[in-house]
């Protein structure tokens, strides 16, 4: 399977690549700006692609309170283009990557949440993701074009930016693990997430290129919500070092949803798929991550399986 990803030098598109490419796809990183229309329909017609991962785009929750605008050009219109590229490229389907955040504020007595929940973005960065997920919708159900929507919940793991949470916990450790300070700032550690490990967000990606049914979306998540303040102790636990949290106001967001939970059994039922990795294994490795980008002793190739 000859398969062009958008967005294939991020986080995810990095473990995708290395996935794809250990299942014996050939695998195209676009290096397009997917805002760039006429660029991206040459590039996707020069590349020829069987299908396409569309994971490129403005991710930042927080930020795009600030700039809402672009956050909604790169991941509305660059949606619009990517699809339309794929489509003129003779694509034969597309796997788009949304956002449970689309899903906004919602009760306990909701979760956990199904793909028939109604959208109610809060920030704008969920508001352009549930534009984004209809313009999927309107692919497949205006243009005739294959489109599975993956709707995932937070994920982490090695290699992931220090703009999110359990990242930012990791590399602020692993400093205060070089410096000797034992205190790190933390913003809300109350909030609860449906966290799942990069490498299982990769493959669930894979079976839903296989075996997803075209116009449909499906979350992709653990199907548990653990706190901020869970994971924190398990990185502090892991730390070297004796470590005191210290609440940062600056770290807040302006508005922060409290909890998220997702049910995964139509992406269970549709493909198989189940999550692998436990949670304490994805914070080792990021943690790992972060002190290998200061230490070399801590890369991957000076130590033994997690």
């Amino acid at each position: 399977m000859r398969a062009l990803i958008t967005g294939a030098d991020g986080f995810v598109g990095l473990h995708l690549s290395d996935h794809l490419a250990a299942q014996g796809d050939e695998v195209i990183a676009s290096a397009t700006d997917i805002t760039d229309r006429d660029a991206l329909i040459a590039a996707f017609a020069d590349a020829e692609p069987d299908v396409v991962y569309h994971l490129a785009a403005q991710a930042d929750v927080g930020g795009s309170w600030d700039n809402a605008v672009e956050t909604l050009r790169v991941n509305v219109e660059g949606t619009l283009n990517t699809l339309d590229a794929a489509r003129l490229a003779g694509a034969e389907r597309v796997l788009a990557v949304t956002s449970a955040d689309i899903y906004g504020r919602v009760d306990p007595e909701e979760l956990p949440l199904t793909e028939s929940q109604p959208i109610r973005p809060v920030s704008p960065y969920a508001a352009s993701k549930g534009a984004a997920d209809m313009m999927c919708l309107h692919a497949t159900l205006g243009r005739g074009l294959d489109v599975v929507r993956a709707r995932s919940f937070n994920h982490l793991g090695p290699g992931q930016s220090d703009r999110f949470v359990a990242s930012a916990m990791a590399s602020r450790i692993v400093a205060a693990e070089n410096s000797g300070e034992s205190c790190v700032r933390v913003g809300n550690l109350a909030a609860r997430r449906d966290f799942t490990d990069v490498r299982d967000v990769v493959r669930a990606y894979r079976l839903l290129m296989v075996g997803g049914v075209a116009g449909e979306a499906y979350h992709v998540c653990s199907g548990v919500d653990r706190s901020i303040d869970e994971l924190a102790h398990i990185l502090i636990d892991l730390a070297t070092i004796e470590i005191n949290l210290e609440p940062d106001p600056e770290l807040l967001r302006p508005v922060d949803l409290m909890v998220l939970r997702g049910d995964n059994s139509k992406l269970r039922e549709r493909t198989g798929w189940a999550p692998e990795i436990s949670i304490e294994t994805t914070l080792h490795d990021l943690l790992q991550h972060w002190r290998a980008q200061s230490n070399p002793i801590f890369s991957p190739e000076n130590r033994g399986p997690s």
